[in-house]
């Protein structure tokens, strides 16, 4: 499938975690946290609960307050003259404190305007050389404000806090709560960042957040971007990895030339027409001549080859991101009952990857079932079956199907080393390490089984990346690239493993960019350098790599994820620079 296929042989190597080089903002991983973060901690006595009197003239002094049993409050007119010595002679500071403790009583309470009046008083008593103390009490009070959904005040006092002490973590995560809140997202996402970094991720809640703004940042960034692009010409190699999947997609056929240079179809001699000229561009890859010509045989009066160009052009707009089109043409396809079986088939195939992409399961799944009950005897059901069924995290499922691919088209190595996969997957998440060995010494058979297969050597490479034998890795990735020295995508796993095996950056920028002079169009490349420069805080070139990869990606999900990526790196850049956070030699 399109990229289905991918997310699938990549699974292997995004698990993987880097901490040497982990200073990035986490992306896509949210994190369950408790909310007692938020609450102060009453540090009075639990049953000595007092209200600050602080209407009318303002006191000096912290005035007793007696509580009914329904928590209403009443003046008491006569007041300990033991205790009114003792307040007395405290010292501004003192009484701040006093106030600043009555109010976070009030806030544990749920009394949030009581809390709020406690922190005015604070405030107001406090001596304003002690900046650290008043940046406290602005914060405090902004908790109350924000209990009580008052998001801009709030907002104002982490502010003032800040203003105070610039570095003050709880005020930058307040403050950006509350930019949240009012959907300045930009804003809210600076302060998570600095909050992270100056608390050197420790805060799970504001890691939760940033992923949870990177996210809405993301999505938003890419709906705009996606409005306005036109389509996509994926590179050739693409396209040929693409139709490789398929084992009998019937638009991909071996052609032969008879005379003339006039292509033979089914065995028979014929004029060129649209969708002939559409084959021959194919078969010499002539990929931008395709839906022209599609369009011509479609659009003729005495069409002989009408679903078949449908079903070619569909593909065409498919791999280039035109989803809309894609699908109606598939649809006049999977619908027209006279069609051949194969090519419904087929359709049906493709038309469940679009929903894969645009992140629709069910709908997907049931245009696989479908296809089944149609082609019960075309494995390349079974086998994008079992690959959407491996994206989704149902390994016995997926194992199911590949298992049927191979019975149904045992000579087909990406279904055998597919299934080899799965196996291992299921194998692993049952913690069975007997059906783990035996599903590694399957990936063997399937070498020397299929010895011209790269993705053979591809998938074992992986796994072996997983089990830590990063040498023999390594040996399985140079042997897959002898078989598909066009393969820039394998470049970019060689250059991770350096990553995992040795820590070697260079040696793994040198890979990537090996890649990317081999095909400038493998966003793969562009997104895995620009993840390593940001990890070595090289902030904006990061930046500038994940806007590179966006111009190449065809999806939403894939757009929005490296927006939020490009928003991470430029956000951090920011605030290392406001910050003068140190980062780590760049080795």
């Amino acid at each position: 499938m399109f990229s289905v296929m991918a997310a699938a042989s990549r699974s292997g190597v995004d698990g993987h975690s880097w901490s040497k080089w982990q200073i990035a903002l986490v992306v896509g991983a949210p994190v369950a946290i408790g909310l007692g973060y938020w609450y102060l901690r009453n540090t009075g006595s639990s049953s000595d609960r007092q209200k600050c009197q602080l209407t009318g003239k303002k006191k000096t002094n912290v005035q007793s307050v007696q509580t009914t049993n329904n928590g209403a409050a009443r003046g008491a007119d006569d007041v300990n003259s033991s205790n009114t010595s003792q307040e007395a002679v405290k010292s501004p500071f003192d009484q701040s404190q006093d106030f600043k403790k009555e109010g976070n009583r009030y806030f544990k309470d749920g009394k949030y305007s009581d809390a709020i009046r406690c922190y005015n008083a604070a405030i107001d008593a406090c001596p304003k050389e002690k900046v650290y103390d008043l940046s406290t009490f602005y914060q405090n009070r902004a908790a109350a404000y924000e209990q009580l959904k008052d998001y801009e005040s709030s907002k104002d006092d982490c502010t003032k806090a800040l203003e105070l002490n610039p570095t003050y973590v709880k005020a930058l995560h307040r403050r950006a709560k509350a930019y949240e809140s009012t959907s300045d997202l930009k804003r809210c996402l600076e302060d998570v960042t600095a909050a992270c970094l100056l608390d050197h991720f420790q805060n799970q809640a504001a890691i939760a957040m940033a992923d949870r703004v990177l996210r809405e940042l993301g999505q938003q960034h890419a709906k705009d971007a996606m409005a306005k692009r036109g389509p996509v010409i994926p590179s050739k190699h693409f396209v040929k990895t693409y139709f490789s999947s398929f084992h009998s997609d019937p638009l991909s056929l071996p052609i032969s030339k008879g005379k003339e240079a006039d292509p033979v179809l089914n065995g028979e001699s014929e004029p060129k027409s649209g969708f002939l000229l559409a084959i021959e561009a194919f078969q010499a890859q002539r990929y931008d001549e395709i839906i022209p010509a599609c369009t011509e045989e479609i659009n003729a009066e005495n069409s002989k080859y009408k679903l078949e160009a449908l079903s070619l052009r569909a593909t065409f707009f498919l791999l280039r991101g035109e989803y809309k089109v894609a699908l109606a043409d598939l649809e006049k396809v999977i619908e027209n009952k006279d069609a051949n079986v194969e090519l419904r088939v087929n359709a049906l195939i493709k038309r469940a990857s679009l929903h894969m992409q645009m992140e629709d399961p069910p709908k997907a799944i049931e245009d696989f079932n479908r296809a089944a009950e149609l082609g019960p005897g075309i494995s390349d059901v079974y086998h994008h079956r079992g690959q959407v069924f491996l994206l989704m995290d149902k390994a016995a499922e997926a194992q199911a199907d590949f298992k049927k691919a191979v019975d149904l088209s045992p000579e087909f190595p990406i279904a055998y080393v597919q299934k080899c996969y799965a196996d291992y997957r299921y194998a692993c998440m049952e913690q069975n390490i007997e059906r783990a060995k035996k599903a590694i010494e399957e990936f063997e058979e399937a070498i020397r089984k299929f010895p011209k297969c790269s993705e053979c050597c591809t998938l074992y490479a992986q796994v072996l990346n997983e089990q830590q034998e990063y040498e023999k890795a390594d040996n399985y990735y140079k042997k897959a690239i002898e078989i598909d020295p066009e393969n820039a995508a394998l470049f970019v796993h060689r250059g991770l493993l350096q990553l995992n095996w040795k820590g070697d950056v260079d040696k793994a920028i040198y890979y990537i960019r090996k890649s990317l002079e081999m095909d400038d169009k493998c966003e793969f490349a562009y997104e895995t350098l620009g993840t390593i420069e940001v990890q070595r805080g090289n902030f904006l070139a990061g930046a500038e790599l994940f806007d590179k990869a966006i111009q190449l990606v065809k999806t939403d999900v894939e757009m929005s994820h490296l927006f939020s990526l490009k928003d991470a790196a430029k956000a951090q850049a920011v605030v290392v620079e406001k910050y003068k956070i140190p980062m780590p030699d760049k080795e």
